[in-house]
Formats: C-alpha cells, structure tokens, sequence
C-alpha cells in the first residue's frame, strides 16, 4: 500500500513525553512563581485567599512553599499518569488491529487484512508487511490444496484402471494374460513417475538440499547427451552452446531441471527434422539457461499455464508421451527453490523459449 510519509512512532513518542514534561515544568514554575515570587517578597502573605490559609504558615513562608509543591506535585504525578496512559493507549492502538489480525490468522482466518489508514510510520510498516504475508501465505494454501487435490485424482487414475483390468481379467478366464501384463506394466511405470515427481516437487518446495558450486553449462551438455538416443527416435537434432555458468545450489536438481526442459523440448516438437538448442549465458549478477524448440505455433495465454501442476497443453501433446503434468511445475520449483525465475514464451516461428534464470557464483579456478 502506498503512503504518504509521516512521523516515526518514536519521534511521536518523544514529542508526546516532551510535551507533558513542558507543560510540566511550565505548570511548577507557575507555582513558583506564585509562591515565592509573588507573595514572599511582598511580605504580604497574609493578603492571600482565605482558602489557603491552612496550608500556608505566615511565620514560615518555606513551610508554606513545600507544602503548595507538594499539591502540585501529586497533581503533575495524577496528571501525567492519566495523559500518558491516554497518549500510550492512542499511540498503540494499531497495534491492537495487528495482534487481533495476527489471532484470527492463527485460527486459520487468512482472508483478514488489517489495511490500516495513515501516514507511515513504523505501526503502518509492520501492518502492511503483515497483510502482504497474508496474501502470500493464503495464496500459497490455495495453490497447496490445488495440487493436493489433483495430485490425488492423478495417482487415483492409474490404481483404478489397475483395479479395472483386474476385475475384467478376473470375470474373463480365457484373457491374454501377456497383454493384461504389459498393460499393467505400463499403468504401473506411469505411476511410478507420477511418485517420483512429485517427490521431487515436494523436496524442491523444501529446499532440502546442500548448495554446492555447479557449471549449468555442464549440466546442460550432460542433459543433452543423456537424451540424445531419445531425440534421435523422435528425428529431433540438438544443438548445445554458451558459456561457462556457475551457480550455487544442487547439481542433482538443478540436472532434473534441465533435464525436463529438453524432454519437454523434444516431446512437443515437429513430427519430423525438429530441432532443440539448449544455451547457456552469464553475466555478473545471473546465469542463465535457456532452452528453446520448434513446433506448433502457441498463443501467450496457452504457454502462461503451462508451468502449472498437471496441466499438460493438450494442443501439444504427442499421443505416445503425454507426461505426467509435472515436468514445467517441477523445473519452476527447483528454479525457486535456487532463487530462480522461470520464463515461458512462444516462439513467432512455432515451438517454445523457456529461460531460467538463476544467482551467478564466482567460477572455480580450475577452470
């Protein structure tokens, strides 16, 4: 939220305690102005008000003073008590607003906002970092639950087409078994991928992993010769380029990242003579991997949804390798999880540009 500058909770404070104090002192040195400089000079002590009389003893005039500063200061004392406690309580009323936001958000209220009006200050800062938590944390839940519940109608699809194939081949005797078999077989391995990808996912969402100096360019030449024989079935050619790229983080991640983005690359490519080209660039503050793919032309509405869970991009799906849904999600997580960014966009010939971006590390001196 935007907000015009104002006054720190401590200079208002200050000014506030400063204030009581002068109005303090302003309130004794009219007492002693009163007192001594009035009445004891003139000698005239019995020329004052009746009323006060029975505080002042005309024979001791000190007498008299210490008793009327007495007054005065259980006055200021009754007086700087209440106007503090006032001035305490109107300083620190947003503070309230942020401790009951902060209990209904532990209650699992993550819609409330605080949203508090003013200048900024210190109370404004805080509120504000806080209603952006908020928005953060319940957009994280809401994406959290998302995936939980596409996760589990995507692990239930293969367990009941297995409990499917076997109640037919339980009903039909006479049923190939080496089909049922090889049916089976493959049910099973596409669960098996959907497992292990969603446990990378939740260990890259963890960052539970050690950071350690990585050339991406190295991982790109050893994503890229892993996957060769694939291409070379798909009459796919891959061209590899760039510079030496070291970063931070695991080698193991950041090779299943790149991994993805070149069997991704070559899954939705051309029926035939496509083509992959896998580059890599530094520059001071960031390495950058980019992987780039001909095919079929794609709008920007279609490529911003391809890096969500289990959204597959129907349109570019070939029916022998669709995939599990996960491939993009998983190479965005990881780059997050390194302090990455991952971009998507359509190439103008057909195909598509995906550009991750991760934190430059100083290279090794080896090299």
């Amino acid at each position: 939220m935007d907000r015009a500058p104002g006054l720190s909770v401590r200079l208002k404070l200050t000014l506030s305690y400063a204030g009581f104090l002068m109005l303090a002192g302003v309130l004794m040195l009219a007492a002693v102005w009163v007192v001594v400089l009035r009445y004891i000079p003139d000698g005239v002590l019995y020329h004052m008000h009746p009323s006060w009389q029975f505080i002042l003893d005309r024979s001791d005039p000190l007498h008299g003073f210490t008793s009327v500063a007495a007054i005065v200061l259980v006055f200021l004392l009754v007086f700087g008590l209440v106007g503090g406690w006032l001035l305490a309580s109107r300083m620190l009323a947003p503070l309230s607003r942020i401790t009951d936001a902060t209990r209904m958000a532990a209650t699992g209220s993550l819609s409330h906002r605080i949203e508090l009006e003013g200048r900024q200050d210190e109370f404004r800062e805080l509120a504000d970092a806080f209603d952006t938590a908020l928005a953060r944390l319940e957009a994280h839940v809401a994406e959290q639950q998302r995936f939980a519940a596409n996760a589990s109608h995507e692990l239930r699809t293969p367990l009941a087409i297995t409990q499917s194939l076997l109640d037919v081949a339980r009903k039909d005797p006479n049923r190939d078994v080496d089909e049922l078999v090889d049916r089976l077989h493959a049910v099973n391995a596409r669960a098996i991928e959907l497992s292990e990808a969603l446990l990378v996912l939740s260990r890259a969402d963890q960052r539970s992993f050690t950071r350690d100096q990585v050339d991406l360019s190295l991982v790109a030449e050893e994503a890229a010769e892993t996957l060769l024989p694939f291409a070379e079935q798909r009459d796919v050619t891959i061209e590899t380029s760039g510079d030496v790229a070291p970063t931070k983080g695991s080698r193991a991640l950041l090779l299943q990242l790149t991994t993805n983005l070149v069997h991704n690359a070559i899954v939705h490519n051309l029926p035939e003579q496509g083509t992959v080209w896998v580059t890599t660039g530094v520059d001071a503050k960031r390495v950058e991997l980019t992987v780039e793919n001909t095919g079929q032309k794609l709008t920007s509405r279609s490529v911003s949804t391809l890096a969500a869970p289990f959204q597959r991009g129907t349109e570019r799906i070939r029916t022998d390798h669709a995939g599990v849904g996960l491939g993009l999600a998983i190479v965005k997580s990881i780059a997050q999880a390194h302090d990455g960014t991952l971009a998507l966009n359509p190439r103008a010939a057909g195909g598509l540009c995906v550009t991750v971006q991760l934190p430059a590390a100083p290279p090794h001196s080896g090299r």
